[in-house]
């Protein structure tokens, strides 16, 4: 049973993985929530970690915690813990959790170096690349490329 007033809880949390070890959560205020209500963020890494507080919040027009900036933000096996709860003056606000698996929620950099060389013969061109740069990937056959080819 969650305590708190039904429709306080944050909806429609998100988080992306970005540029390597960048992350930004955001969520929208619940459709219940009381106006002066404001959001916290907490996450563990793991299960070994200790729970820390967004350090850098994302705030709307009136001062509210929309959001959280992360840096250095490092990809684990395991699932990372999410936990929103909020605090007003008027009622009990719900809390939002979630685990997450960071790897499913990274933006990938392009591949690095991308050369194309191309002969008149049959054998037509060469491309090769480099893999993204990524915090986690320790084995690069984990990826797959698609090349889009357009003759101009």
């Amino acid at each position: 049973v969650f305590a708190g007033m039904n429709g306080s809880a944050i909806e429609n949390f998100s988080c992306v993985i970005y540029n390597i070890s960048f992350m930004n959560c955001t969520w929208q205020a619940g459709r219940d929530a009381p106006g002066d209500t404001q959001y916290f963020l907490y996450w563990k890494n793991s299960r070994y970690d200790d729970a820390m507080e967004c350090e850098l919040y994302i705030t709307d027009e009136n001062g509210r915690n929309m959001g959280c900036r992360f840096q250095n933000v490092k990809i684990e096996i395991e699932k990372a813990y999410f936990l929103v709860n909020g605090s007003s003056k008027n009622s009990l606000i719900q809390f939002y959790d979630e685990y997450i698996q960071l790897y499913k929620i990274e933006i990938l950099t392009p591949p690095l170096n991308v050369t194309v060389n191309c002969t008149r013969d049959p054998a037509g061109c060469i491309i090769t690349w480099q893999p993204p740069l990524t915090s986690h990937v320790e084995n690069v056959n984990c990826f797959e490329y698609e090349i889009s080819i357009q003759k101009k």
